[in-house]
């Protein structure tokens, strides 16, 4: 590259930032910098924080100042995978983002809710051996001509050494759609949709996998994908995701009550 090039990169970008001016990636407003949020889409960002169920990492509703401690959730429908993470709660702006991504064809926005998952799951990706995206069934991506869930895995173990790898996990059960499915439903319908192919196996022997997807409702899609990849012989598996469901009002205040009684 000619040196000189470099030097007119701001000069370039100021141009485009005068034809094209920022704005915030959820709902189009102005903004003083590029990809980001404007204040108000900010504030609708619920992130998550500890203190969270350590299996779910669903938020709690107090903090008991107690170390590893899980959620009713958690104990009454104990998860097939080991650990969640997700950046945020599913509501406000981080459903505007999710749907943007997947049908408005926003990919662009991919990097930006990566950045956020990396985040929220640098534990997990502290101790992943390899990432792999949730796949969707090959004539729904034929048709979305994208993955998201793909998309944001990129992002997400960007710079974090952890080497990303779509062909581990496929999608060989065409299922329909969760929304609007019970708990049981949805785990029904997901019953035996994924597979890792054989030559994937070796690759998977004795490896943490981060698990990637952009959003966890019930956690049917999660302990699908997570009981395929554990039977093609990984060590365990941790999942990461963009947002998910928090029903508030599920006894989380309660059950903090119970844990702190004398």
């Amino acid at each position: 590259m000619p040196p000189v090039l470099p030097r007119l990169a701001p000069a370039l970008d100021a141009l485009v930032g005068l034809i094209y001016p920022p704005s915030c990636i959820a709902c189009g407003a102005a903004t003083g910098t590029p990809h980001a949020l404007c204040p108000a889409c900010w504030r609708g960002m619920r992130f998550i924080e500890r203190p969270y169920c350590e299996r779910l990492g669903t938020p709690f509703a107090v903090d008991l100042g107690v170390p590893g401690l899980l959620s009713p959730g958690a104990m009454a429908h104990p998860p097939v995978f080991a650990r969640a993470r997700a950046a945020a709660r599913y509501d406000d702006t981080a459903r505007r983002l999710v749907h943007r991504l997947k049908y408005e064809d926003r990919l662009d926005l991919a990097a930006a809710m990566g950045g956020m998952m990396a985040r929220a799951g640098r534990e997990l990706l502290a101790e992943a051996d390899v990432a792999v995206p949730v796949p969707l069934w090959r004539w729904r991506l034929w048709w979305r001509r994208f993955n998201q869930a793909a998309l944001l895995a990129r992002h997400a173990v960007r710079g974090s050494g952890v080497p990303l790898n779509p062909r581990l996990l496929a999608r060989v059960k065409r299922t329909r759609p969760q929304v609007g499915l019970s708990r049981g439903a949805r785990a029904e319908n997901l019953q035996g949709a994924f597979r890792v192919p054989d030559g994937g196996k070796p690759l998977l022997l004795g490896r943490r996998v981060l698990l990637v997807d952009d959003v966890m409702t019930t956690g049917a899609t999660a302990n699908a994908a997570a009981r395929a990849l554990l039977r093609g012989g990984a060590a365990a598996v941790d999942v990461l995701t963009f947002a998910c469901v928090v029903q508030d009002g599920l006894g989380l205040v309660g059950e903090a009550e119970r844990l702190t009684a004398p």
